[in-house]
């Protein structure tokens, strides 16, 4: 095995740098609200697909893909972490389903998205755990969270 020169390895290091230092900055780095707004609806939309698969499979409309149930219910899971900040200041315009009370009542806010958080979490440990009786019920809970807070929080679905 040959060894590089210290020399060499000066190089690489500069050339390494430097190659990192040309980079975007992502972190820091301020979105466009149009862009959080769009990222905001993915986000829920892709929620949104993970419940109605979760339905279908708890519905036995497709029981091929009950060995999904887990990848759903862990979708689930992730897009329901910090939903508040999905919602930040000046995101709260344009073609947006989300009422001004996400950002006038913001504690209210929260606390629905916490337990709506903490539903998720219930409904993929269920899930893990197999029992076919808690998994319906937790997937119920969190459903019903999610109305709640789409009932103070969403506009109306035409």
């Amino acid at each position: 095995m040959r060894m590089r020169s210290s020399k060499n390895k000066k190089a690489w290091s500069c050339f390494a740098v430097a190659a990192l230092l040309s980079l975007p900055v992502v972190a820091g780095a301020e979105s466009e609200p149009e862009d959080i707004i769009k990222y905001r609806q993915n986000v829920m939309k892709a929620n949104g697909a993970n419940m109605g698969a979760i339905a279908a499979i708890l519905q036995g409309k497709v029981p091929e893909y009950k060995d999904r149930l887990g990848d759903h219910a862990r979708g689930v899971q992730a897009g329901t972490k910090n939903i508040p900040a999905l919602f930040p200041d000046g995101s709260d315009f344009g073609d947006t389903e989300a009422l001004e009370s996400v950002w006038k009542d913001r504690a209210g806010f929260k606390k629905r998205s916490d337990d709506t958080s903490k539903k998720a979490d219930a409904l993929a440990k269920a899930v893990a755990g197999g029992d076919a009786k808690a998994i319906q019920a937790r997937f119920r809970e969190l459903s019903d969270s999610c109305k709640a807070c789409h009932k103070d929080f969403r506009k109306e679905q035409q």
